[in-house]
């Protein structure tokens, strides 16, 4: 069979299979392009999911017949010239359009600025029509129907009218948080209008346009450097959190991405912070050098490869945990909002499930991992002072409140003074300007975890000796890796060495994670350090016994505590950070203003 050149419309429904995926790819890259064009105002109408119609109207720079012309033929782009080294726009390979044209019924009408007349050029199918003139404002009208209608079979892998206007709405949000200073509006006959005004230079109040005004009140603001990578952005206190990823956005020098390494040092930064199954909420925003991040890895632009992604993990997960640590105690708005709820006349609670003993509740019947040795949880006990609280009187239902001294008449503590204990595990403590409530375990097994931890830091964890050193086959390369990090690792009680060209010999293991897989550990390690280039996830696993050995030591549900100790346990809460959530990520307090108070009974 010999060899032939496919024709130019056959070429661009190859090209579209990957540029555009759906309806949504669409609108992304026509949206991308008014962008770069210097749009203030864009305008984005839909019919059908956007099945039946797309249409972009942007007062952008606008283009002019030659322009037109060049515009709907692959490869044209007025973006980038020589090199992919220096990419500083939205889009820069010269395909949406032609993919689009190639498979739907493209029309296009713009006006360049300073021109008197606008022209308008169409492609149905990848057949075009010639450049003639056309009445139009300033700025580009991009209109695509009937999208797929060239390849039928494209259709049955579409979802739903309702899905596909989602997925759109989804495109929009993120164009919107990523440049606030443009005016966005989405309508059609198959949603509802939604706008999203400019706000210029305060990005919390677009990102309180698209994620609720929650979220400006539950933010922390990030704002990093390391190396000529820039982070900066807002993340959610660890006990404001959403039930799915979709409130996580990231852009990459103003593109958004969805970067699996972006996401995965989210999801390690809010470790022991936020529940199991449950995502915070955070918006991103990565600066760098061009040349030092890949965009050209997928025609749909939404990966990036990093030069150094160790570097920029790094960063991510340093200043998030840093900026936790300054202000994640903070307890979430919303727990307020819920109690006001509770308490107003007519609530329906959801029926209670009974109450089980603490430790069933908060610790799977089977540890993840082995549970630590005696001895060594008593070794790691004497490198730190937790809180200890000695047995109280047990003959009240509620603790008698706590002496009013002159310093507690106005409490000067961010927590408050401790006024009573009820149903033998929350501690109602008094503010300055209204009351919190602590759960008294879950405080406390933070502060222990917490102080456990800092143990981990501060000195080589302890080791267990292997009888016979176990010797691991490896990889070549993979051994070089896990010799680089020896050091680090025998820090952490993993005593390893090079035992040939392609194994490695383990010699000590850490004591705190008792019988250890040592070949599967290592192999583990291994993995990790040639993708993230860190060896963090020993250190995860020991912290992960840490929490365990945490909830086991920490006052229990059901302790009643004398008045000394409640207001000890409030002053180890403000001087520790991350002292918001357990290490289960559940709230350790609930705050209630004054304010709130008096609304309840009608007073304000």
């Amino acid at each position: 069979m010999s060899v032939k050149q496919l024709p130019e419309t056959l070429i661009n429904q190859i090209a579209a299979g990957e540029v555009i995926e759906r309806p949504a790819s669409a609108a992304k890259e026509l949206i991308e392009n008014a962008i770069d064009a210097g749009a203030t105002r864009i305008e984005i109408a839909t019919a059908g999911g956007g099945k039946s119609l797309i249409r972009i109207t942007d007062n952008g720079s606008g283009m002019d017949a030659a322009d037109l012309d060049l515009a709907v033929r692959r490869h044209c782009t007025s973006k980038i010239s020589e090199t992919l080294d220096d990419i500083r726009t939205l889009g820069f390979r010269g395909e949406a359009l032609p993919s689009i044209g190639s498979v739907a019924k493209l029309t296009i009408t713009s006006r360049r600025n300073g021109h008197s007349e606008g022209s308008q050029v169409a492609v149905i199918g990848g057949k075009m029509s010639g450049v003639k003139p056309a009445p139009s404002n300033t700025g580009t009208v991009v209109e695509v129907r009937d999208i797929f209608f060239a390849t039928p079979a494209r259709l049955k892998f579409l979802k739903t009218e309702k899905a596909e206007a989602g997925a759109i709405t989804e495109v929009v949000k993120r164009m919107a948080i990523a440049f606030p200073q443009i005016r966005f509006v989405l309508s059609g006959s198959d949603r509802t209008t939604l706008e999203f005004p400019a706000t210029g230079d305060d990005h919390l109040a677009r990102m309180a346009q698209i994620l609720g005004t929650d979220f400006r009140d539950n933010a922390i603001e990030i704002d990093a450097m390391r190396e000529d990578v820039g982070l900066s952005g807002f993340v959610g206190v660890p006990t404001f959190h959403r039930g799915n990823s979709a409130h996580q956005y990231a852009f990459v020098n103003g593109r958004p991405v969805q970067d699996k390494l972006i996401l995965s040092a989210l999801r390690g930064a809010y470790a022991e912070s936020v529940p199991s199954g449950r995502y915070p909420v955070a918006v991103l925003s990565i600066t760098l050098d061009p040349a030092l991040v890949d965009v050209n890895v997928h025609p749909a632009k939404s990966d990036v490869r990093f030069r150094d992604p160790g570097l920029v993990r790094g960063l991510i997960v340093g200043a998030i945990r840093e900026a936790l640590h300054r202000e994640g105690d903070r307890a979430a708005t919303t727990g307020t909002s819920g109690m006001m709820r509770a308490f107003r006349p007519g609530f329906q609670p959801a029926q209670a499930a009974p109450r089980t003993p603490w430790a069933s509740a908060s610790s799977p019947s089977r540890p993840l991992y082995p549970q630590p040795a005696n001895d060594f949880a008593e070794q790691v006990q004497s490198g730190f002072d937790v809180l200890t609280m000695p047995a109280a009187r047990a003959d009240a239902s509620i603790a008698e409140p706590a002496p009013r001294t002159a310093a507690e008449e106005a409490p000067r503590y961010r927590l408050g003074a401790a006024r009573a204990q009820v149903h033998e595990n929350y501690i109602v403590a008094q503010t300055e300007d209204g009351l919190v409530i602590v759960d008294q375990h879950a405080a406390h097994e933070r502060l222990v975890f917490e102080a456990m931890r800092k143990a981990l830091d501060n000195k080589r964890l302890a080791s267990q000796v292997l009888l016979i050193p176990e010797i691991i086959d490896l990889p070549e390369e993979d051994c070089d890796r896990l010799m680089a990090n020896a050091t680090e690792l025998d820090r952490l009680g993993l005593a390893i060495e090079r035992f040939g060209p392609g194994a490695v010999a383990v010699r000590e293991t850490p004591a705190m994670l008792g019988e250890v897989d040592a070949a599967s550990m290592v192999r583990d390690l291994a993995d990790e350090i040639a993708e993230w280039n860190t060896a963090g996830g020993l250190r995860g696993k020991l912290e992960y016994v840490a929490a365990t050995m945490a909830c086991h030591g920490s006052v229990r549900s059901g302790r009643r505590l004398r008045p000394e100790e409640m207001n000890a346990l409030l002053r180890e809460m403000e001087a520790t950070p991350g002292s918001g959530t357990c290490n289960h990520g559940r709230p350790t307090y609930i705050e209630l203003k004054l304010s709130d108070i008096e609304r309840l009974f009608g007073r304000s």
